[in-house]
């Protein structure tokens, strides 16, 4: 179950609070893999973040007896200074995995990091940080996993590697997935949740969510 009630979410700004929902309700099926759609500037990563808990919404809740994974490109809860080693203990130790030795070995061997693994994170690059995370975040068994374009990461051997991993995860465990890429929603993805106008609207057909989410009307400038 993953509800939200109440829910008003705003950002401060010049003209006032720009409001991305008011008093939302909402229930997310969690038998089905959710694609969230909606057009640039609708809330797609406000309503992630939110989900994550990365961000707080202004009132109301969000209220869930699952267990979901952080959203894998934030690279939330990584560490500069600390190793990728010691990044991977942390993250372990905070999501109560059993055996910290194997998971820092399973981590380590997928992210492919080698020696690297015992360097402060501070010093790999960008996509040699994001494989760690990735590997942090799919060697646990969450029961949903929140991925927003995560399978874009590495070379393409290590993409065809993250793909095959996502698919074998999105079988077993639940899947809310952000993406621009029409084949990856219908890759991982069974229904789809819109936002529209602040508000979200369930399609349980998927098929018939990304035609209403292709179909939108184009704002006029300046509306």
């Amino acid at each position: 179950m993953i509800e939200i009630r109440n829910l008003t979410k705003s950002y401060p700004s010049k003209l006032g609070p720009q409001y991305i929902f008011k008093n939302l309700n909402f229930t997310f099926p969690t038998e089905r893999n959710v694609a969230i759609l909606g057009k640039n500037g609708a809330g797609k990563s406000t309503l992630f973040r939110l989900l994550a808990k990365s961000e707080y919404p202004d009132r109301g809740q969000i209220l869930t007896n699952r267990a979901m994974s952080w959203p894998v490109a934030l690279q939330t809860g990584i560490h500069p200074q600390m190793t990728g080693r010691e990044n991977t203990r942390f993250i372990g130790r905070i999501n109560n995995v059993r055996s910290l030795e194997k998971y820092e070995q399973h981590v380590q061997e997928f992210a492919e990091l080698d020696k690297k693994f015992d360097l402060p994170v501070k010093n790999y690059s960008s996509g040699m940080r994001a494989k760690l995370v990735f590997a942090c975040c799919m060697n646990i068994d969450f029961d949903i996993y929140l991925i927003d374009e995560a399978t874009s990461v590495g070379d393409p051997l290590f993409r065809k590697k993250a793909k095959k991993t996502l698919k074998e995860k999105s079988q077993t465990s639940g899947v809310i997935m952000v993406s621009h890429e029409l084949d990856q929603i219908r890759e991982y993805c069974s229904s789809v949740v819109l936002i529209e106008d602040g508000k979200l609207r369930y399609f349980e057909d998927l098929e018939e969510g990304i035609s209403v989410y292709t179909n939108q009307p184009k704002k006029e400038k300046g509306k």
